[in-house]
């Protein structure tokens, strides 16, 4: 089978998705699949028309591969592709849509509250700041409506500490939220099919509680997975992550991030295209559960050529 990777773009994930493409191309290639490898760029069409793939890969992270673009050219040429459909990927890239779709769902969210740069510099939201502060209450955490690797979400303690915070989160998108900080264990649930996988812990080691950069620096934070939980905890973590991902319509494969705090599981948001690196999250949790990487990659095309993703 004729398989396109593909990976890279334009987007601040560019390196991570390169990562994430290079490995699953080894993969495919172990798998006896043809693979053609694409860094996608203004050829995109182009190349997809002449080499005709029977399936795309999606191996892109960020903006034009997580948030929709890409999966809608896909859908226009009729190529089927790995991971959820364009709307699905479109409202998971957005945090307020994906905030609002798990909020309607009646699912447990922290409260929020977003507004866009026109309301910030022309009519005075800054003005409704301590109103906003008074609401949520400190921390909180400032953060842009889309992007990912937690790209310009900072904490704030203060209010001192707000207004850098908005201008980080401003420097990545012209929307922002502000979300109450909610304490407890980091956890991630990633789906594959209608399944959901081993749930990982991300467990800081060392530095500030708050920074959200340690995640990515080696040696600060380590993954726990399984993660240690009682059965009802894993219950309640992996039932609300399902419902997560079935509220914004996914299928295929995607990662629910969540907290688990004293009263239970509180959806934050889900990660359409998670990364497929050595460290990554799902691969991670396809081991736990007996799927080597080959494997894993095996399935998720599997469910990309069936209908709707249903298995």
């Amino acid at each position: 089978m004729k398989v396109a990777v593909l990976k890279g773009g334009r987007s601040l994930e560019r390196g991570v998705s390169l990562r994430s493409g290079a490995r699953v191309e080894d993969a495919l290639d172990r798998l006896g699949h043809e693979v053609l490898a694409i860094d996608v760029g203004s050829d995109l069409v182009k190349r997809l028309v002449a080499e005709r793939p029977d399936v795309a890969f999606v191996a892109m992270h960020g903006v034009g591969g997580e948030d929709g673009t890409v999966q809608e050219l896909l859908e226009i040429l009729d190529i089927p592709f790995t991971g959820p459909s364009a709307a699905a990927c479109a409202r998971c890239m957005d945090k307020v849509q994906a905030k609002d779709a798990i909020d309607e769902a009646g699912l447990p969210t922290p409260h929020w509250f977003a507004f866009n740069q026109t309301a910030f510099h022309e009519f005075g939201a800054a003005d409704a700041l301590g109103r906003l502060e008074e609401t949520l209450g400190f921390p909180l955490v400032v953060k842009p409506s889309r992007g990912g690797s937690s790209l310009g979400v900072k904490f704030a303690r203060s209010p001192g500490e707000v207004p850098q915070a908005l201008v980080s989160a401003f420097s990545y998108d012209d929307r922002i939220l502000l979300e109450r900080f909610v304490d407890g264990r980091e956890l991630a649930v990633s789906i594959l099919g209608d399944e959901p996988l081993p749930v990982v812990e991300a467990i800081l080691l060392e530095g500030d509680r708050y920074d959200f950069e340690a995640r990515y620096e080696i040696g600060r934070t380590r993954f726990a997975c399984p993660a240690e939980l009682s059965a009802e905890e894993e219950r309640a973590v992996t039932e609300a992550a399902l419902a997560t991902y079935r509220a914004l319509g996914c299928t295929g494969f995607a990662r629910i991030d969540l907290i688990l705090g004293e009263e239970g599981p509180w959806l934050l948001e889900a990660n359409a295209i998670p990364g497929l690196t050595d460290t990554s999250l799902l691969p991670q949790a396809a081991e736990a559960a007996g799927l080597s990487f080959e494997q894993l990659v095996e399935r998720i095309l599997d469910l990309a050529l069936t209908p709707q993703g249903v298995s």
